[in-house]
């Protein structure tokens, strides 16, 4: 692309073999500056990548520093053949400037070498961020986030969604969260708060006959930070459609996720369509509801061999198993390392079985078991030369998320995982309500505006804990990028299910009261789900933590040292909100 205008004629990462003997006129950043003997090189960045400029005379390199901004003009030579740069697109070209004007001055010590600003503490970086980002593989993440956005809206609106924003000054949420409040000056003692999703204002616009919804969704929660969860705010693909089911949902985030990931990927992405798991079945056979389908290890329920067992550790325990093949020649450390990880998760040790090359059977838990159910586990668990089957056991509340944190690590110890795949795939009947551990009173579990599968039957003849509900979850890699559910549009069902969970049809009412109105009123079938996008770019880019993929981030303890946020405010500002602090 071609500029005209008094910086530069072409960006730096555009200058190639087409120009040799041309005049350009380039402007950008110094990276490098490097002395050859009264010549001197400098490594030119901007948007678009590096051009090497040459400079044969000192006069022009006053007040030239590393990250001062310039404007250079000359002529586009060959480069010497034993300096060609090949991990560069403009490596065998450089510009021999004739003029060359500072633009910006870098007036402190620079806090980091910009190109390693990736190894620099986190705090440091976000301090300085307007600088981090000129490091390429930050930059370049930044870009991709634009890529993908852009991508996801055309996509959307080819699909015959339509793009609506909903209100960022919204009402508190009684449920999930905690919300970000924010005092009104009109209305002394009251206060907004910013939405932790767009999910009312989504469900409305299907009752106000809009067929289809999509937005790039901004989010609020005051939750702590993680890996994979930016404090604060993050960003959602929103969406709800009308007259729908949960397999129509199913088909638009197939194509939208699937293409996404294929496009701006050189992995392999699952096919659509995406495979459905149960949720009891994830959580026995991968030990979590988020599963890595990678990882080629499976976790299956041997409790009953070893009911009525003299072993101490499995005695009135569920116990799950892991059967790992040619695990058996794993040194004696590979083994001990991995008890070590048991214990550092809350295991008292982590029990197994190898059978050796002469089908002999080692281990101390292997006297535990009589010969008839030790031929049912080598049915079971497959279990021939070579293998090694691990046990896993306590109580039934703990024990698959035990066996999925084991099965996690031995994939990555065993290196099993396959780092070429995108493996999707859908999370799916989730149960309605659960027994709340503490109280013994049964609470929603996942979505309280989820439709029952089975309806009002469902809630009228089963045990609460016996109702599954059209909730789903489309997970990655196992990396949860959304959850989502049929609605349930019926007030009826809505009443019964909230009274289930301990509601009255009042406080249905009065906490719900948008919903519980509209609803009133013919409200369709309607279903949706909100993809992260932060955490769709962190698995794009392969990066351990999402606050690579945004801008300006928080750092993990909800501050934007950059910005010094939060900060206090003066003694007026409190006043005119009608707010007091306590001490």
């Amino acid at each position: 692309m071609n500029l005209v205008n008094q910086y530069r004629t072409h960006f730096c990462g555009e200058v190639s073999e087409q120009e040799i003997g041309k005049e350009v006129r380039v402007a950008g950043w110094v990276e490098n500056i490097r002395d050859h003997g009264g010549i001197k090189f400098l490594d030119i960045r901007d948007h678009s990548g590096v051009v090497q400029i040459v400079v044969y005379d000192d006069a022009l390199l006053n007040e030239v520093s590393r990250e001062c901004s310039l404007t250079a003009s000359g002529t586009v030579v060959l480069r010497d053949e034993e300096t060609v740069n090949p991990k560069i697109p403009t490596g065998t070209v450089e510009v021999k400037v004739s003029e060359l004007t500072v633009l910006g001055k870098v007036l402190e010590s620079l806090p980091f070498e910009v190109p390693l600003s990736r190894e620099t503490k986190e705090d440091v970086r976000l301090k300085y961020r307007f600088l981090d980002l000129r490091n390429p593989k930050v930059h370049e993440n930044i870009v991709l986030r634009s890529k993908v956005i852009s991508f996801l809206r055309r996509k959307m609106t080819d699909l015959g969604f339509l793009e609506i924003q909903t209100p960022i000054l919204s009402a508190s949420s009684p449920e999930g969260a905690r919300d970000y409040l924010i005092p009104s000056r009109r209305h002394p003692g009251k206060f907004y708060a910013l939405p932790q999703a767009p999910q009312l204002f989504k469900q409305l616009l299907m009752v106000s006959g809009f067929d289809r919804y999509f937005q790039i969704a901004p989010c609020f929660r005051d939750e702590d930070a993680r890996a994979d969860r930016s404090p604060g705010e993050f960003y959602q693909l929103d969406f709800e459609l009308a007259f729908a089911s949960q397999e129509d949902v199913f088909k638009v985030a197939e194509e939208v996720i699937g293409e996404t990931f294929s496009k701006f990927s050189d992995k392999t992405v699952t096919k659509a369509p995406f495979p459905r798991i149960p949720y009891a079945e994830s959580m026995l056979k991968y030990g979590s509801d988020k599963p890595d389908l990678r990882n080629p290890l499976l976790i299956q329920d041997i409790t009953d061999l070893f009911e009525g067992t003299a072993f101490k550790p499995f005695q009135n325990k569920i116990v799950r198993a892991i059967s790992v093949q040619d695990c058996g020649k794993q040194p004696k450390s590979f083994f001990e390392g991995m008890l070590k990880f048991a214990e550092s998760i809350g295991m008292k040790g982590l029990g197994y079985i190898k059978v050796a090359e002469d089908g002999v059977y080692q281990g101390p838990i292997n006297k535990y078991l009589p010969d008839e159910k030790r031929n049912e586990l080598t049915r079971r668990a497959e279990l021939k030369p070579g293998t090694v089957v691990f046990f896993i056991a306590d109580e039934a509340d703990a024990v698959a998320g035990l066996a999925g944190q084991v099965r996690t690590e031995l994939g990555r110890r065993l290196g099993l995982i396959d780092e070429s795949r995108f493996d999707l795939c859908f999370i799916v009947d989730f149960p309605m309500f659960e027994l709340d551990p503490e109280t013994g009173e049964t609470v929603f579990t996942h979505n309280p505006f989820s439709m029952p599968q089975g309806g009002m039957e469902a809630l009228l003849t089963k045990k609460p804990e016996e109702v599954l509900a059209y909730q789903y979850d489309i997970v990655c890699n196992g990396v949860e990028l959304s959850s989502g559910a049929v609605r349930n549009h019926r007030v009826d069902i809505m009443k019964k299910a909230f009274e289930i969970a301990g509601y009255t049809e009042e406080e249905l009412e009065t906490k719900f009261t948008s919903l519980y109105h509209a609803f009133q009123f013919g409200a369709p079938p309607h279903a949706g789900m909100a993809p992260g996008v932060d955490r769709m770019l962190m698995l794009l880019t392969g990066e351990d933590n999402i606050r690579e993929v945004i801008a300006f981030p928080m750092n993990s303890n909800a501050q934007d040292v950059m910005m010094g946020a939060p900060n206090e405010v003066t003694e007026q500002q409190l006043r005119e909100v009608h707010i007091r602090l306590r001490k």
